[in-house]
């Protein structure tokens, strides 16, 4: 399905993101997690590139498994900067070859490699055109920072940027992870004042950790923690209350979203299945397909999402 469709319906989007392993042994850990999670009916999942937009190679082993091995609607994530036509023009043939027809695009880090060789490619915008002039049936989302972009101090400027990206024909859009609901909906209310109308899907990834908290706020560039969520944090005594503290604080921020007509809800997994699946009793959720927007009416998502092997 296209992810495209699936947001023009009542029910509510769920989806799950997961990375390319580097091990046998995590790629075994990574099929386990989702056939655990699978029978809730996401309505799609998305392979990233991993830290610092390593892994292109696994991500393609990734994205094509899941096709191969499962019913899920698969979105894959694709970086260009620094990357030629002719290369990009041939991953998305291969995907379209495959079955893939949703993509992610992305800017993506600089690749020191072939700091020398000429470059097509230098943000996301341009992947963004290209993939709607030379493969029109792809539904194309694209990133954004409630928060605001690392890069970009400048918050009128960004979305200016952000405009740019969906004026050259994206579709929707999922954001970087967040932790205040308030930022969301503020974010959401100024894309409506630039002329952006489309659905935003908004990112969650449940804390974990204390040294997965660090690690976040080593690779978000920005995101803020509110100090609720510091404070319970640091009254959990060892990394399994901790556990409950972020699951308790998704769910939360999951329940806020459904309330106030989201668009979607994108579970940032890690690889794991536990805090995912944990978010969804504590919403009481047995199925993703079931759940609804208000004022929609409850639809059947399609993809059962079984695997295979």
């Amino acid at each position: 399905m296209l992810i495209t469709d699936i947001l023009q319906s009542d029910e509510m989007c769920v989806s799950f993101e997961f990375f390319p392993p580097k091990t046998e042994a995590g790629w075994e850990r990574l099929f386990k997690s989702i056939a655990n999670l699978t029978p809730l009916n996401p309505s799609f999942v998305s392979v990233t590139y991993g830290a610092g937009g390593t892994t292109r190679s696994r991500t393609h082993q990734l994205v094509t498994r899941l096709i191969k091995e499962t019913d899920l609607t698969v979105l894959a994530h694709l970086t260009c900067r620094g990357s030629r036509k002719e290369e990009i023009h041939d991953i998305l043939e291969r995907y379209a070859r495959n079955g893939v027809n949703n993509i992610l695009a992305l800017r993506g880090d600089p690749r020191d490699e072939e700091a020398d060789a000429p470059r097509d490619f230098q943000y996301a915008i341009d992947l963004v055109d290209y993939i709607k002039k030379h493969f029109p049936r792809f539904s194309v989302g694209v990133a954004c920072y409630p928060e605001g972009h690392p890069d970009t101090p400048n918050r009128l400027k960004e979305m200016d940027h952000l405009k740019a990206k969906v004026d050259a024909g994206a579709d929707y859009m999922i954001t970087q992870m967040f932790f205040d609901d308030h930022e969301f909906y503020d974010f959401r209310e100024r894309c409506e004042i630039a002329g952006i109308h489309m659905p935003v899907i908004a990112g969650i990834m449940p804390i974990t950790s204390i040294k997965g908290m660090h690690r976040m706020a080593e690779l978000s560039g920005g995101t803020r923690f509110p100090s609720g969520l510091l404070r319970a944090v640091q009254r959990a005594q060892g990394d399994e209350y901790v556990k409950h503290v972020g699951v308790h604080w998704a769910a939360e921020q999951i329940r806020d979203l459904i309330d106030n007509k989201v668009a979607g809800i994108h579970l940032y997994t890690l690889n794991h299945s536990d805090a995912s699946m944990r978010i969804c009793e504590t919403l009481g959720l047995s199925d993703f397909g079931t759940v609804i927007r208000p004022g929609g009416k409850a639809l059947q998502n399609g993809a059962s999402g079984k695997l295979t092997k």
